[in-house]
């Protein structure tokens, strides 16, 4: 299965294993709870996977690469504590808790959430002296005396023998203990998380075009050469950084994450001409609706490959002002709450200035307590931010007004929330209009190409443009979509004619 696959299954088999009874007892009992082993070639995205499960359940995550640990670290030291037993004295050798264990307790502690997962990477590389204890783990989630607390779910993952020579094959007793998830490398389930996550857009109009450069082993004379999802990721944000502080994306830096020659110079050499085209082309003018002939009658006849490029180009920017509108959304939407709840919890006794510095500052605990649980996203982040940024902002104001009028301040409020709400309204439209005229563009220079066709998947499979376009709608999308809808619809019945051999 591919990652995507991967995470629902893991995703629902958390889910179960965490489903307690009418009791409050766990419906399936630890010791029947099987370790999750996810089991997949290096780089494809195994830990986002868990971080992903984690934020979208409301839980917590442990992650520990397990040929990082010694029998000592993973089982605790021993110590000598003396015992006795039916009057006679012994002295015997205990452990003190594992590394592994306590940091559960601490993220516990730290984040007040009771369940998780512990995520334990490359388990079947782990040492020599370890290997021994982990038949006892898997089976009773317990490392020496000490116990993974209920309500931490395990999941294990590692990769296959072809690819570490530290890999131990678990044998028949191992693997009947745990569940066995096999994943593998899959473009098109990556770029779904690369549009998300932000990944360069020369990365992904590459790998449109170059779909076996996404994930690639080999050995070769000169050894082994590699290109994984990792890879592409690490890279993509190098290259962003670069982009920013004006320095040149040569074929050494491409070759630090792509690990395989042929690839690099391919990569790097495409990456000029993006470059090039980006000039060329002028993108912000075609948005704009502002584009001369000459970029159209460039355009219509620009090979395929270039097409994509500028068509990606496009889309990247358009997408990324797309993700950008609805966040600020969503702040509003949840700011909204909040100034409604202390609306209404208001009485003339309270100080308003002071209710949102006290709503700023459980803003902070929860952005704190979620980073240690490891379950905070980006997205989420900023739109904590943002809500604490504007009720910082808003105590000075009211600070500086200095009056007890209630009416006045929450007028000041709202004045500054319709502020910021009207900047909104502005920019969708100005956002509908960039997006009518890209496909104004794309209608003019590409015809009836298949260029129309991809604008539109792209922007059906993209989450960003996909809810923009739910949300405030778009006659040109909607039209292109039923063409394309219908063209589908036609070569189903073309196939099912066919199957009738009439």
């Amino acid at each position: 299965m591919n990652i995507k696959q991967a995470k629902e299954h893991i995703k629902n088999s958390v889910k179960l294993y965490l489903k307690k009874d009418a009791y409050g007892e766990y419906c399936i009992p630890v010791m029947r709870q099987r370790p999750i082993f996810l089991l997949g070639s290096p780089g494809i995205g195994k830990t986002a996977i868990m971080e992903q499960i984690a934020q979208e359940l409301g839980i917590a995550v442990v992650s520990y690469s397990m040929t990082h640990h010694t029998r000592q670290s993973a089982l605790g030291l021993p110590f000598i504590t003396h015992k006795n037993y039916k009057g006679l004295e012994f002295d015997i050798s205990e452990y003190t808790m594992s590394e592994i264990i306590a940091s559960i307790y601490e993220v516990m502690e730290q984040s007040g959430i009771e369940e998780g997962i512990l995520f334990l990477d490359e388990i079947n590389c782990v040492s020599e002296t370890l290997a021994p204890s982990m038949l006892q783990f898997l089976q009773y989630k317990v490392f020496g005396k000490h116990k993974v607390p209920e309500g931490w779910v395990i999941v294990t993952a590692g990769n296959p023998p072809e690819y570490n020579k530290s890999v131990r094959e678990f044998d028949v007793v191992t693997m009947d203990r745990m569940k066995l998830v096999e994943v593998e490398a899959d473009y098109g389930t990556w770029k779904e998380y690369a549009l998300k996550q932000g990944i360069h857009n020369a990365v992904t109009t590459y790998l449109d075009m170059k779909k076996n450069d996404f994930y690639r082993v080999e050995t070769n004379v000169g050894g082994k050469s590699y290109v994984t999802a990792r890879g592409w990721e690490d890279l993509s944000a190098m290259m962003l950084l670069c982009e920013e502080e004006s320095i040149v994306v040569d074929e050494t830096l491409v070759a630090q994450y792509l690990h395989n020659d042929k690839i690099v110079r391919e990569f790097t050499a495409y990456y000029e001409l993006y470059n090039k085209y980006k000039k060329d082309y002028k993108v912000e003018e075609i948005l704009e609706g502002s584009n001369s002939a000459q970029v159209v009658e460039r355009a219509r006849i620009a090979k395929f490959d270039e097409r994509l490029s500028l068509l990606g180009m496009l889309l990247d920017k358009l997408e990324s002002e797309m993700k950008e509108n609805l966040e600020k959304s969503d702040y509003l939407t949840d700011l909204m709450k909040l100034l409604k709840a202390i609306r209404s919890s208001y009485n003339p006794s309270l100080d308003i200035a002071s209710m949102l510095r006290v709503q700023a500052e459980n803003r902070e605990k929860i952005i704190c307590s979620m980073t240690n649980a490891g379950t905070l996203s980006n997205e989420d982040k900023r739109r904590h931010r943002a809500v604490i940024r504007f009720l910082n902002e808003q105590q000075k104001v009211l600070r500086l007004e200095n009056t007890v009028d209630s009416a006045k301040v929450f007028e000041l409020l709202k004045v500054a929330f319709d502020k910021e709400t009207t900047q909104l309204k502005v920019e969708n439209e100005r956002i509908q209009k960039r997006l009518h005229n890209l496909f104004a563009f794309s209608e003019t220079a590409f015809m009836d190409g298949n260029e129309v066709l991809v604008l539109v998947t792209e922007l059906t499979v993209n989450a960003y443009s996909a809810r923009f376009i739910a949300l405030y709608g778009s006659e040109d999308y909607h039209r292109h979509n039923e063409d394309l809808m219908l063209h589908e619809r036609q070569n189903d019945i073309m196939k099912e004619i066919d199957a009738l051999e009439l």
